[in-house]
């Protein structure tokens, strides 16, 4: 195979970046080894989370009894990270799809193999980018200095993607015993580099944002991408050696697709922005959901967004859903900080059954106060905000991945430059606010959306045509595209 950090889609990377790229592998096989040679038993476990909701199954490196095999014809595979919640938000949606179509998604989480190199590579940066998160919102200086450029324009640099392409040798071998047939669908470029570079024939590279970086570059998969101006700065690579002219991408390996968002969602977008339609109407509470990932960034926010919230709560003008996601020390720091929050909230924690039976019993009928919500596992964590969604008018969230999702939303400050295209892109569309940047301005939209039933009405109004255009359609399309690899290739 060619070397894939020296020349990134016909474009040749320096001397000197290249060095850099080798320097990064070597250092991390001194750090953690090289397992090239390894050869990782293979089984496909039952997901005890989300598996009956989704049709998933897992793909797990370890010798006990397999509760199934590969399927060769129907079955795709999710290859995935945990780094925050929006890359494990993007695998649930492309498995959701994928059951809806009939096929078998088995989830691949190649930062869950705790004895491979792999998994403490991508640890060890997930740990870096967790704490970078962390110090950018304490620290103006930092913020401004270091981490807005590195997210903004550093990983934007082709050298960039040369040390990752490096890096991901070092994660191909828990490929080593998976069929090479079956499409894989990476929601995190590493995963989709290690699949290349392991030899799997079939890799979709599913983009996330909207702000082109070479860090998601993995040559030899189809790269999709959820905005049309995404598109076109990948096509040609716009940025990623300054002013540098670069050679294009191929067209065959790049492709638009629309949002990566589930089936579940997708197909209750009638029924749901009806029910937010009808609730503003009838002068109903309206219903704010906070989602707090990020290892709880920008938990500041959050409590004067609750606190000011608070009397509205109590005369049931408002009605405010808070999900901390699997970090209970963020509910913990909110609760000392505002005095009544934990006397007046009804709180769902740990018990998902009970946490799912709220979410059908709020699709159906009214409901007061404060409700918060904490699940120690990562699937349920992410997935209550999924369950959530439908029975919320606003949701409350950084442009992340969430900015793609078809509710109305208010994006508070993002974290990274990279973000803002989020929330320029949903804004463009009708689906949600601009970014407010502070304090005063995401309380003064908070009162709008209140007071002001056109914001909420005319977002509605955006998502349902949004939908008719096939803007949240992409999760299918990911799914066809990689079945399609197989079929074509076959």
């Amino acid at each position: 195979m060619r070397d894939k950090a020296k020349m990134i889609f016909g474009n040749r990377i320096s001397k000197g970046d290249y060095k850099k790229a080798v320097a990064s592998k070597a250092k991390y096989a001194k750090r953690y080894g090289d397992d090239k040679d390894a050869n990782y038993v293979t089984a496909i476990k039952n997901n005890p989370y989300i598996g009956e909701i989704l049709g998933v199954k897992d793909i797990k490196l370890d010798d006990v009894r397999a509760d199934d095999i590969f399927d060769t014809n129907k079955g795709i595979i999710v290859g995935n990270i945990r780094m925050g919640f929006g890359h494990y938000r993007i695998s649930m949606a492309i498995a959701s799809a994928a059951n809806s179509m009939g096929y078998k998604p088995y989830w691949m989480d190649l930062n869950s193999y705790e004895d491979t190199v792999c998994t403490k590579v991508i640890s060890n940066q997930n740990d870096l980018y967790s704490m970078g998160s962390r110090i950018s919102q304490r620290s103006n200086a930092f913020n401004k200095l270091f981490w807005e450029p590195m997210n903004y324009e550093g990983f934007r640099k082709l050298s960039y993607n040369a040390s990752d392409q490096k890096n991901a040798e070092l994660m191909a071998p828990v490929f080593k015993n998976i069929p090479k047939e079956i499409p894989v669908v990476g929601t995190h470029v590493w995963p989709a580099q290690a699949a290349i570079h392991a030899g799997m024939k079939y890799v979709v590279n599913a983009i996330p944002d909207n702000w082109p970086m070479a860090l998601h570059l993995a040559e030899g998969s189809l790269h999709t991408v959820q905005t049309h101006s995404a598109y076109m700065g990948y096509r040609i690579l716009n940025g990623m050696s300054g002013d540098d002219v670069l050679k294009p991408m191929p067209a065959e390996s790049l492709v638009y697709t629309g949002h990566y968002v589930d089936h579940e969602l997708v197909t209750n977008i009638e029924a749901d922005c009806q029910a937010r339609i009808e609730r503003k109407k009838n002068k109903k509470p309206m219903r704010f959901l906070l989602s707090i990932g990020g290892a709880g960034a920008q938990k500041e926010i959050f409590a004067a967004i609750i606190k000011y919230l608070m009397p509205a709560i109590k005369k049931d003008y408002v009605v405010l859903y808070i999900n901390v996601g699997d970090y209970i020390n963020v509910w913990e720091e909110l609760c000392r900080e505002i005095d009544e929050l934990e006397s007046v909230t009804n709180t769902h924690f740990q018990d998902f059954l009970e946490t799912e039976s709220f979410c059908q019993d709020a699709l159906k009928n009214d409901i007061s106060g404060v409700h918060a919500f904490y699940h120690e596992n990562i699937f349920e964590a992410v997935y209550t905000t999924n369950m959530l969604m439908r029975s919320t008018d606003v949701l409350v969230t950084k442009p992340s991945e969430l900015a793609f999702y078809p509710i109305p939303k208010l994006f508070i400050k993002r974290i990274g430059g990279h973000e803002q295209w989020g929330a320029i892109h949903s804004a463009e569309i009708g689906d949600g606010t601009l970014e407010c940047r502070d304090i005063p301005h995401t309380l003064q939209m908070i009162r709008l959306f209140i007071k002001d039933s056109t914001v909420l009405n005319n977002m509605c109004e955006n998502i349902l045509n949004n939908k008719k255009a096939g803007i949240y359609d992409g999760a299918y399309k990911v799914v066809e595209h990689a079945m399609n690899l197989k079929r074509i290739g076959g």
